[in-house]
């Protein structure tokens, strides 16, 4: 077919433009290089392009096709992670401390190569394509939320994104209808006692020992609390208190993460968090202080384009390879953009144990198989054709 043999051509410059992203990655909200690198590219390919969008360091190109028609949105993230690249190869991360450990070079390089493909073809698009690069998709409060405000959205009848992902094999991909991805929210606890000798106990109040109840009792949450047919996740990740073996520490501070698939499930246990803390704290006689952060909603697909995609992906993986998903605990922030017009987001297998694409998402040595860019450009330029009606 025309648009595979396009696509086969513009693979090469997918993984040259990949491989210089991931040995210059920038962390959230500092992709001021990267956003520079594909504004370029963007312009080069004769796009009208929008920089530094919401406020940070978000790229827009427009594509106007050669006929009437509805308008698309695609969507790529940028930025890295803050982590220490530990892989042996010619394109291994040249920042110290920062690498793309979660493929987000990859989504950038192949959203370049569809916005290439349908600049070939810009007089047969029937509407409008609006390639969106988006920053900081990391780190809370993300930056969908101000591509959003800055008016990415405007006139958009549909949009779809990718995630390149190396739990899923090469030649695969995954999606579902409805709730897909979590809900991340944290919680940040420091409990206030009275310090005091460690062999004197009677006569200060123990933190840590509040802080320990307290983590025991978070654990009754999900068991005892929330409808067992919700999924939900309380984590608790850290807790710290004192300085020495025999002091009663003052103080103790305890973090996590909660994880909910639905509205009425993520504020039931932000409501327990917060009275549980309250009270065993009081039990123990020390004081509490809470910082709860509500992060990114449930990502919820549109039935309809989910539908889309099952039906169209058989043409590119085979019927065997395109997989009703189960839900994940991971959260993305394209879930803004699907509480405000319908979409669908993606996993496309990355992984590939041959070349040890193994490693997990966030892993010092992660990597994933270079050929999932020409797999996962094709799917969302099938999925904007469909949605076009291209003959």
């Amino acid at each position: 077919m025309r648009e595979e043999a396009l696509l086969d051509a513009l693979h090469p410059q997918m993984v040259k433009w990949r491989r210089y992203l991931h040995r210059h990655p920038e962390l959230s909200y500092h992709e001021e290089n990267t956003s520079r690198f594909v504004a370029d590219k963007l312009r080069e390919l004769g796009l009208e392009v929008f920089t530094r969008f919401g406020g940070g360091h978000g790229v827009l190109g427009i594509l106007k096709g050669g006929k009437p028609g509805k308008t698309v949105a695609l969507r790529a993230d940028m930025d890295a992670l803050p982590i220490q690249d530990e892989k042996s190869c010619e394109y291994s991360s040249e920042v110290p401390g920062a690498m793309h450990a979660c493929g987000h070079d990859g989504h950038t390089s192949t959203l370049l190569g569809v916005a290439a493909y349908f600049c070939k073809r810009q007089h047969e698009v029937e509407g409008e394509i609006r390639f969106i690069f988006q920053p900081a998709e990391e780190v809370c409060p993300g930056g969908a939320q101000g591509m959003i405000e800055a008016g990415v959205l405007d006139g958009v009848d549909v949009i779809y994104g990718v995630h390149l992902w190396t739990p899923l094999a090469a030649g695969k991909a995954a999606s579902a209808p409805g709730p897909l991805m979590a809900a991340a929210d944290e919680f940040f606890i420091d409990i206030l006692g009275k310090g005091g000798h460690g062999g004197m106990p009677h006569v200060t109040v123990d933190s840590v020992l509040a802080g320990a109840a307290l983590v025991m009792q978070m654990q009754s949450i999900v068991s005892r609390t929330v409808d067992p047919l919700r999924p939900a996740v309380v984590t608790i990740g850290t807790i710290q208190g004192g300085n020495a073996q025999n002091v009663i520490a003052e103080s103790c501070r305890i973090t996590g993460t909660v994880r909910t698939f639905d509205e009425e499930t993520r504020e039931l246990i932000r409501g327990r968090i917060e009275e549980m803390t309250h009270w065993v704290a009081k039990t123990y006689g020390a004081e509490a202080k809470i910082n709860y952060l509500m992060g990114y909603p449930p990502l919820v697909n549109d039935e309809g384009e989910t539908e889309r995609f099952f039906h169209e992906a058989p043409s590119i993986f085979g019927a065997d390879n395109v997989i009703r998903c189960e839900k994940i605990m991971p959260a993305e922030d394209f879930s803004y953009y699907l509480q405000k017009i319908p979409g669908c987001f993606i996993f496309v297998g990355a992984g590939n144990e041959s070349i040890q694409a193994i490693y997990p998402h966030h892993h010092p040595r992660f990597d994933f198989d270079e050929s999932a860019m020409l797999s996962a450009a094709r799917l969302l330029v099938m999925m904007t054709q469909s949605y076009q009606g291209w003959e």
